[in-house]
């Protein structure tokens, strides 16, 4: 994965922020939080971003799928100071969409992350709902 473009590294365009509270266990032997620990950070905030969005895990007949995450770790971040972890939709396709994030830690982004979610039905990807793009359009990122 490329270096993320400049413009994605602005807190400011993100429309969802929660804030980690980094823990002893996520430091590793340099002293720094470890790539593991911003990787389940990233995954607890898309968790919550999806909430947030208002989408619902469904057993049946249709359902979202992550199908890819990209990560891009681009500074050290340092227990116990709180992670900010922000989300935001990057891009709405026809049966897909992607989500970037942001780890910001005393104003320094450390980590960077898309993750493109896949509509599923039938165990195969099908057209984004009206209401569910409806839904993410609301997230997108800000200019």
């Amino acid at each position: 994965m490329p270096r993320p473009d400049p413009a994605l590294l602005t807190p400011e365009r993100y429309p969802f922020s929660h804030t980690v509270t980094t823990r002893f266990a996520d430091v590793d032997p340099n002293q720094h939080l470890n790539n593991v620990a911003l990787a389940a950070m990233m995954e607890d905030a898309r968790v919550r971003f999806n909430q947030a969005v208002g989408l619902k895990v469904k057993i049946g007949e249709r359902r979202a799928m992550v199908a890819s995450v990209g990560m891009e770790y681009l500074a050290q971040g340092h227990f116990p100071d709180p992670v900010e972890a922000l989300c935001g939709i990057d891009r709405v396709g026809r049966t897909s969409w992607s989500i970037a994030q942001i780890l910001v830690q005393h104003g320094t982004v450390i980590a960077f992350a898309r993750s493109v979610i896949v509509a599923i039905s039938d165990d195969r990807p099908a057209p984004v709902t009206n209401d569910t793009r409806a839904a993410l359009e609301q997230w997108l990122l800000k200019p």
